[in-house]
């Protein structure tokens, strides 16, 4: 199929810049997939709209402080966005004007207090064009908390303030490793999540580590031609069990994100109608036809024209039919991407 099939025309000033005024307000697209309605409904609605034997998944991974800036050694600043860890201590990074950073470039990173430094230096570059930076001493979450900046999607047209590390942060957020949110899960406030716990419905938290491939648009000019970034993920035993038995009893799946839809489906075992405790990443690229294995409802945020995430929700709902959905969600004037309004897809 071709990318531009998967694009729409969206306002600029539906491009939501900045959260709610109070999480769980967003307002919430209802689309049945069965019959190809909608309705417009809040977030407050959610619980009301699940099955009380559901079982909901969520993806636990935390925002890192990851996008920090360097001090070249001629005094210019260079962003960095610090991806992951290697085996050998050094780390992954997308890294700005990224033509002139090349190996043996040195870079001193010092905090906002200015009392503390520390010196790196680029010794290579990865398959997909980031670098290899390499610390003077080791580093971990207290650096990008003392020197990061809330990792704010490309299309968030300002800097990140404080309010955003708590905005930009799911409610269940545990385990650090993201360098953007996922972010159907900003919608959820602990009494959100206490509500659908007194309806019955359980909950389990599997891990994906997101990574930049979420903010990269397709650039081939056929879907098949695109490779995505890998992506760690963890899903434990408690979780596997869980699901497991949820859809061997029959009972709805649903996935929060599309960071959850993509750990289980890449980790199910289709020949064993199982899925597994494991530890593992993945590259998986969910594109029509799929034949999806585990999930049977999602939320999800509006995504971006012709971006791999939107071309996952119109495999799992239908092409027109989103793409529909989407001309009611601007006419309507809902708010789009990272901060914006959610969809519920059934």
């Amino acid at each position: 199929m071709k990318t531009k099939e998967f694009s729409f025309d969206l306002p600029e000033e539906l491009i939501a810049q900045t959260p709610v005024q109070r999480r769980g307000t967003d307002r919430l697209l209802l689309l049945d997939r069965r019959n190809g309605s909608w309705a417009d409904k809040r977030m407050e609605d959610f619980p009301s709209l699940i099955e009380e034997h559901a079982l909901l998944v969520v993806n636990d991974s935390k925002v890192r402080k990851a996008r920090v800036y360097g001090e070249s050694e001629h005094g210019g600043l260079v962003e960095f966005l610090f991806l992951e860890e290697l085996e050998d201590g050094g780390w992954t990074a997308m890294v700005s004007k990224s033509k002139k950073q090349r190996p043996g470039k040195r870079f001193t990173f010092s905090d906002a207090s200015g009392t503390s430094s520390w010196e790196a230096e680029i010794t290579g570059i990865g398959e997909q064009g980031e670098r290899i930076v390499r610390f003077n001493q080791p580093i971990n979450e207290s650096f990008f908390d003392r020197c990061g900046h809330v990792p704010l999607p490309p299309y968030i047209k300002r800097d990140d303030t404080f309010e955003d590390e708590n905005r930009y942060q799911t409610v269940y957020a545990a385990h650090s490793g993201s360098v953007a949110a996922p972010t159907a899960g900003l919608h959820f406030t602990a009494p959100i999540m206490e509500n659908m716990k007194e309806r019955g419905i359980e909950l389990a938290a599997i891990t994906l580590h997101v990574g930049p491939g979420t903010f990269l648009p397709v650039r081939s000019e056929f879907l098949e031609d695109h490779v995505m970034h890998y992506e760690r993920y963890t899903i434990t035993e408690p979780v596997a069990r869980a699901v497991t038995a949820a859809k061997r009893d029959g009972r709805p799946v649903v996935a929060v994100g599309t960071t959850s839809v993509r750990t289980l489906e890449a980790a199910w075992d289709r020949e064993r109608n199982m899925l597994p405790a494991i530890e593992s990443k993945t590259n998986l690229f969910i594109r029509p036809p799929y034949d999806f294995a585990v999930v049977d409802r999602l939320l999800t945020n509006f995504h971006t024209p012709e971006s791999t995430l939107l071309v996952l929700v119109s495999t799992f709902a239908s092409r027109q039919l989103i793409l529909d959905a989407y001309q009611h969600a601007v006419q309507e004037r809902y708010r789009f991407f990272s901060y914006g309004d959610a969809m519920y897809i059934i």
